[in-house]
């Protein structure tokens, strides 16, 4: 079942969100974040744009949500999607169910297109949003350094 986010979804959020922000490059951030930093951004990030949640049998599986591609208003009509799965629960199509929603919303909302920054590797957001109409618009390698080694970004839009 796919449903609004709320910040009482910030503990199972961090569960899913802090795998990745411990293990793999999806994430450039470095430390795990606490729910109450959670609660914090899907309230901000809510104020301004849909955010879901996708649960199975009282399990939160995925989030998802939009935000701003950038602050500077000639940007206003671009948007940046952001979408996590549990870890074991990727390729099974509720990514791509989180992602054609967001794109309706953003559709909705006036805009132009979505970006997705995808920190690299990441084969399986890369393949979500090609399978969702996105085109891979530019890699560029060691951007950030994390666990160790230098990790690069892939750069996909999608023209609304």
């Amino acid at each position: 079942m796919i449903r609004p986010v709320a910040p009482e979804d910030a503990e199972a959020i961090c569960g899913i969100y802090n795998y990745y922000v411990r293990n793999t490059f999806v994430t450039f951030e470095e430390e795990p974040i606490s729910a109450a930093e959670m609660s914090a951004r899907i309230a901000a990030v809510t104020t301004d744009f849909p955010g879901y949640v996708y649960e199975e049998d009282g399990e939160l599986i995925a989030f998802a949500y939009l935000h701003y591609y950038h602050s500077r208003s000639a940007y206003r009509f671009t948007v940046e999607d952001s979408i996590y799965v549990k870890n074991g629960r990727q390729k099974t199509g509720i990514g791509a169910q989180l992602l054609n929603l967001l794109i309706g919303d953003a559709k909705k909302l006036g805009k132009h297109s979505i970006m997705a920054i995808l920190g690299l590797p990441n084969g399986a957001s890369e393949a979500l949003h090609k399978k969702c109409g996105f085109q891979k618009m530019a890699n560029m390698d060691e951007l950030g350094f994390k666990l160790g080694c230098w990790a690069g970004v892939g750069f996909w839009k999608l023209r609304l």
